[in-house]
């Protein structure tokens, strides 16, 4: 892909800890687009705003519950890391074409911080964190993975 005229492309680390979803996952994709590499550390710790219950219960149906065509007793096989769940919202934002596969393969999202991006992350601004959210209630991908099935010993990607 080409670089537009005077940017750039650099790594860019970014700590999910208490950042909300939605408003992260939006950075990421202008800046995939843009065409850095974007790195997410500490995704289990990322927040989703809305009642936990009723977080768990969303996920639940839209993650889990596609089933099969042909067969009631067979469904796909889901993933239920926090690093799919991450992937997932990032390329709900990205571009459904050629430009958006390509964006898409700059992504790296781990749980917890790898040696090599330790002390590196950076810290996303007041209005993209959990901060922002005063008296709302929200979880982390970290819990409603674990009630989705996640153990939390296993890779995903």
């Amino acid at each position: 892909m080409a670089q537009p005229k005077g940017v750039e492309a650099k790594e860019v680390v970014i700590d999910g800890e208490g950042a909300i979803l939605g408003r992260m996952a939006s950075l990421i994709a202008k800046l995939l687009l843009e065409g850095h590499r974007v790195v997410v550390v500490n995704a289990e710790k990322v927040a989703v705003s809305g009642d936990p219950r009723r977080l768990a219960k969303f996920y639940r149906d839209t993650v889990l519950g596609v089933k099969s065509h042909f067969s009631h007793k067979w469904r796909p096989k889901r993933s239920r890391s926090p690093q799919r769940l991450v992937i997932k919202a990032v390329r709900g934002m990205l571009p459904k074409d050629k430009r958006g596969e390509g964006a898409l393969s700059r992504l790296r999202v781990f749980v917890g911080t790898p040696k090599e991006y330790a002390g590196k992350a950076s810290k996303l601004p007041e209005e993209f964190t959990a901060a922002k959210l005063t008296k709302a209630k929200y979880a982390t991908l970290g819990e409603i993975a674990r009630q989705l099935g996640w153990k939390v010993g296993a890779s995903a990607a």
